[in-house]
Protein backbone atom coordinates (compact mmCIF):
# COMPACT_ATOMS: atom_id res chain seq x y z
CA UNK A 1 0.00 0.00 0.00
CA UNK A 2 2.90 1.97 0.99
CA UNK A 3 3.99 2.01 -2.77
CA UNK A 4 0.98 2.20 -3.96
CA UNK A 5 0.32 5.77 -2.26
CA UNK A 6 4.07 6.82 -3.33
CA UNK A 7 3.31 6.09 -7.20
CA UNK A 8 0.35 8.23 -7.10
CA UNK A 9 2.41 11.08 -5.52
CA UNK A 10 4.82 10.90 -8.39
CA UNK A 11 1.77 10.61 -10.56
CA UNK A 12 0.36 13.88 -9.50
CA UNK A 13 3.44 15.67 -8.11
CA UNK A 14 1.63 15.61 -4.79
CA UNK A 15 3.96 17.32 -1.92
CA UNK A 16 1.63 16.39 0.89
CA UNK A 17 -0.27 13.59 2.30
CA UNK A 18 -2.61 14.50 5.27
CA UNK A 19 -4.33 11.35 7.34
CA UNK A 20 -7.71 12.71 9.23
CA UNK A 21 -10.96 10.34 10.81
CA UNK A 22 -13.82 12.50 11.19
CA UNK A 23 -15.24 10.58 13.63
CA UNK A 24 -12.14 10.72 16.36
CA UNK A 25 -10.09 13.77 15.20
CA UNK A 26 -11.40 17.43 16.33
CA UNK A 27 -13.66 19.43 13.71
CA UNK A 28 -11.45 21.99 11.90
CA UNK A 29 -11.15 25.19 12.99
CA UNK A 30 -12.62 28.25 10.83
CA UNK A 31 -12.91 31.82 10.79
CA UNK A 32 -15.14 33.20 8.11
CA UNK A 33 -14.81 36.80 6.31
CA UNK A 34 -17.95 38.29 5.06
CA UNK A 35 -19.23 41.83 3.91
CA UNK A 36 -22.22 43.23 3.38
CA UNK A 37 -23.91 40.27 1.89
CA UNK A 38 -25.52 37.84 4.15
CA UNK A 39 -26.31 34.99 1.77
CA UNK A 40 -23.52 32.63 1.79
CA UNK A 41 -22.57 33.92 5.24
CA UNK A 42 -26.18 32.86 6.45
CA UNK A 43 -26.29 29.34 4.73
CA UNK A 44 -22.61 28.23 6.21
CA UNK A 45 -23.83 29.50 9.83
CA UNK A 46 -27.36 27.40 9.20
CA UNK A 47 -25.35 24.37 8.09
CA UNK A 48 -23.07 24.17 10.70
CA UNK A 49 -25.84 24.42 12.77
CA UNK A 50 -27.54 21.35 11.74
CA UNK A 51 -23.96 19.21 11.70
CA UNK A 52 -24.06 19.94 7.92
CA UNK A 53 -19.81 21.37 7.96
CA UNK A 54 -17.76 19.15 10.06
CA UNK A 55 -16.10 23.15 11.27
CA UNK A 56 -15.73 24.75 14.47
CA UNK A 57 -16.50 28.22 13.50
CA UNK A 58 -14.35 30.62 15.56
CA UNK A 59 -15.53 33.85 14.42
CA UNK A 60 -16.73 35.77 11.93
CA UNK A 61 -15.10 38.95 10.66
CA UNK A 62 -16.45 41.68 8.10
CA UNK A 63 -16.07 44.87 6.90
CA UNK A 64 -20.03 45.52 7.36
CA UNK A 65 -21.29 47.03 10.39
CA UNK A 66 -24.67 44.76 11.72
CA UNK A 67 -27.04 45.87 13.91
CA UNK A 68 -27.40 44.16 17.20
CA UNK A 69 -31.25 43.51 16.22
CA UNK A 70 -30.34 41.63 12.39
CA UNK A 71 -30.63 37.89 11.86
CA UNK A 72 -26.77 37.36 11.85
CA UNK A 73 -25.92 39.02 15.26
CA UNK A 74 -28.80 37.19 16.63
CA UNK A 75 -27.56 34.26 15.44
CA UNK A 76 -24.21 34.37 16.56
CA UNK A 77 -24.95 35.57 19.87
CA UNK A 78 -26.98 32.56 20.61
CA UNK A 79 -24.03 30.33 19.52
CA UNK A 80 -21.38 32.27 21.15
CA UNK A 81 -19.56 32.90 17.74
CA UNK A 82 -17.08 36.04 18.03
CA UNK A 83 -18.45 38.79 15.50
CA UNK A 84 -15.67 41.12 14.65
CA UNK A 85 -16.45 44.55 12.55
CA UNK A 86 -13.07 46.25 11.38
CA UNK A 87 -13.61 49.09 8.75
CA UNK A 88 -11.44 48.88 5.84
CA UNK A 89 -10.44 51.42 3.44
CA UNK A 90 -8.34 51.89 0.52
CA UNK A 91 -5.45 52.73 2.52
CA UNK A 92 -5.95 50.18 5.71
CA UNK A 93 -7.37 46.39 5.09
CA UNK A 94 -6.55 45.70 8.77
CA UNK A 95 -5.16 42.91 7.75
CA UNK A 96 -2.74 43.03 10.95
CA UNK A 97 -5.91 42.57 12.85
CA UNK A 98 -7.45 39.81 10.99
CA UNK A 99 -4.63 37.73 11.75
CA UNK A 100 -4.31 38.07 15.20
CA UNK A 101 -8.05 37.05 15.07
CA UNK A 102 -7.22 34.12 13.31
CA UNK A 103 -4.06 33.05 14.47
CA UNK A 104 -5.67 29.16 15.68
CA UNK A 105 -7.95 28.91 12.72
CA UNK A 106 -6.95 25.55 10.40
CA UNK A 107 -8.60 27.12 7.62
CA UNK A 108 -10.35 30.91 6.47
CA UNK A 109 -13.66 31.06 4.07
CA UNK A 110 -14.28 33.92 1.93
CA UNK A 111 -17.98 33.52 2.23
CA UNK A 112 -18.23 36.65 -0.41
CA UNK A 113 -15.88 39.20 1.35
CA UNK A 114 -15.61 41.93 -0.97
CA UNK A 115 -11.85 42.62 -0.02
CA UNK A 116 -8.91 41.76 -1.56
CA UNK A 117 -5.92 40.04 0.51
CA UNK A 118 -2.44 41.01 -0.03
CA UNK A 119 0.24 38.50 -1.07
CA UNK A 120 1.79 39.52 2.49
CA UNK A 121 -1.53 38.63 4.39
CA UNK A 122 -1.68 35.17 2.92
CA UNK A 123 1.99 34.21 3.14
CA UNK A 124 1.57 35.58 7.09
CA UNK A 125 -0.91 33.46 7.13
CA UNK A 126 0.27 30.23 6.04
CA UNK A 127 -2.70 28.24 5.23
CA UNK A 128 -5.57 27.69 2.97
CA UNK A 129 -8.69 30.09 1.98
CA UNK A 130 -10.94 29.12 0.38
CA UNK A 131 -13.34 32.09 -1.42
CA UNK A 132 -16.61 31.80 -3.88
CA UNK A 133 -17.44 33.94 -6.33
CA UNK A 134 -20.06 34.14 -9.19
CA UNK A 135 -19.69 33.34 -12.51
CA UNK A 136 -20.23 36.02 -14.25
CA UNK A 137 -16.62 37.05 -14.53
CA UNK A 138 -14.95 38.39 -16.51
CA UNK A 139 -17.35 39.10 -18.58
CA UNK A 140 -19.56 41.15 -16.27
CA UNK A 141 -16.90 43.18 -13.72
CA UNK A 142 -17.75 46.27 -11.63
CA UNK A 143 -20.64 47.17 -10.03
CA UNK A 144 -23.74 44.71 -10.11
CA UNK A 145 -22.91 42.59 -12.34
CA UNK A 146 -25.72 40.09 -12.27
CA UNK A 147 -27.63 43.18 -13.61
CA UNK A 148 -25.30 43.43 -16.33
CA UNK A 149 -25.79 40.05 -16.99
CA UNK A 150 -29.39 40.16 -17.22
CA UNK A 151 -29.50 42.73 -19.48
CA UNK A 152 -27.53 40.90 -21.74
CA UNK A 153 -29.67 38.18 -21.92
CA UNK A 154 -26.96 35.38 -20.47
CA UNK A 155 -28.48 32.24 -20.76
CA UNK A 156 -25.66 30.34 -18.08
CA UNK A 157 -24.37 31.33 -14.78
CA UNK A 158 -22.72 29.67 -12.59
CA UNK A 159 -20.69 29.82 -9.55
CA UNK A 160 -16.41 29.03 -8.57
CA UNK A 161 -15.05 27.84 -4.94
CA UNK A 162 -11.38 28.22 -5.15
CA UNK A 163 -8.42 28.62 -3.03
CA UNK A 164 -6.76 32.09 -2.84
CA UNK A 165 -3.74 32.67 -4.44
CA UNK A 166 -2.06 36.15 -4.84
CA UNK A 167 -3.29 36.44 -7.92
CA UNK A 168 -6.80 37.11 -8.30
CA UNK A 169 -9.74 35.09 -8.77
CA UNK A 170 -6.92 32.47 -10.47
CA UNK A 171 -6.06 30.17 -7.64
CA UNK A 172 -6.98 26.18 -8.00
CA UNK A 173 -10.61 25.08 -8.44
CA UNK A 174 -12.41 22.84 -5.66
CA UNK A 175 -15.89 22.93 -6.77
CA UNK A 176 -18.08 24.60 -9.84
CA UNK A 177 -22.00 24.58 -10.64
CA UNK A 178 -23.66 25.75 -13.41
CA UNK A 179 -27.21 26.64 -14.28
CA UNK A 180 -29.73 27.88 -16.99
CA UNK A 181 -31.63 30.92 -16.91
CA UNK A 182 -33.92 32.13 -19.87
CA UNK A 183 -36.57 34.41 -21.09
CA UNK A 184 -38.87 33.52 -18.25
CA UNK A 185 -36.55 34.57 -15.38
CA UNK A 186 -36.55 38.45 -14.19
CA UNK A 187 -33.91 40.17 -12.30
CA UNK A 188 -35.30 39.01 -8.90
CA UNK A 189 -35.54 34.81 -10.04
CA UNK A 190 -32.05 35.29 -11.96
CA UNK A 191 -30.26 36.97 -8.90
CA UNK A 192 -31.64 34.55 -6.84
CA UNK A 193 -30.62 31.68 -9.09
CA UNK A 194 -26.93 32.99 -8.61
CA UNK A 195 -26.84 33.68 -5.10
CA UNK A 196 -27.79 30.06 -4.65
CA UNK A 197 -25.07 28.57 -6.62
CA UNK A 198 -22.93 30.48 -4.86
CA UNK A 199 -24.44 28.86 -1.57
CA UNK A 200 -23.94 25.33 -2.64
CA UNK A 201 -20.90 25.30 -4.48
CA UNK A 202 -19.03 26.80 -1.58
CA UNK A 203 -20.73 24.73 0.77
CA UNK A 204 -19.79 21.91 -1.21
CA UNK A 205 -16.47 22.93 -1.91
CA UNK A 206 -15.77 23.00 2.30
CA UNK A 207 -17.14 19.36 2.80
CA UNK A 208 -14.80 18.29 0.14
CA UNK A 209 -11.52 20.60 1.61
CA UNK A 210 -12.24 18.53 5.34
CA UNK A 211 -13.38 15.18 4.30
CA UNK A 212 -9.72 15.58 2.60
CA UNK A 213 -10.90 14.50 -0.66
CA UNK A 214 -9.20 17.93 -2.53
CA UNK A 215 -5.76 17.11 -3.49
CA UNK A 216 -3.79 20.04 -5.25
CA UNK A 217 -0.88 19.08 -7.57
CA UNK A 218 1.16 20.68 -10.30
CA UNK A 219 0.78 24.96 -10.01
CA UNK A 220 -2.81 25.55 -10.30
CA UNK A 221 -5.16 22.36 -10.27
CA UNK A 222 -6.70 20.04 -8.10
CA UNK A 223 -8.15 16.48 -7.91
CA UNK A 224 -11.32 16.11 -6.25
CA UNK A 225 -12.34 12.44 -5.41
Amino acid sequence: MDEDFLNLSKLFSATRSVVRVPDLDPKFKIGILASKQDHCLVDLLHRWQEGRLPVEITCVISNHERGPNTHVIRFLERNNIPYHYLNTTKENKREGEILELVLDTDFLVLARYMQILSGNFLRTYGKDVINIHHGLLPSFKGGNPSKQAFDAGVKLIGATSHFVTEELDSGPIIEQMVERVSHRDNLESFVQKSENLERQCLAKAMRSYCELRVLPYEENRTVVF
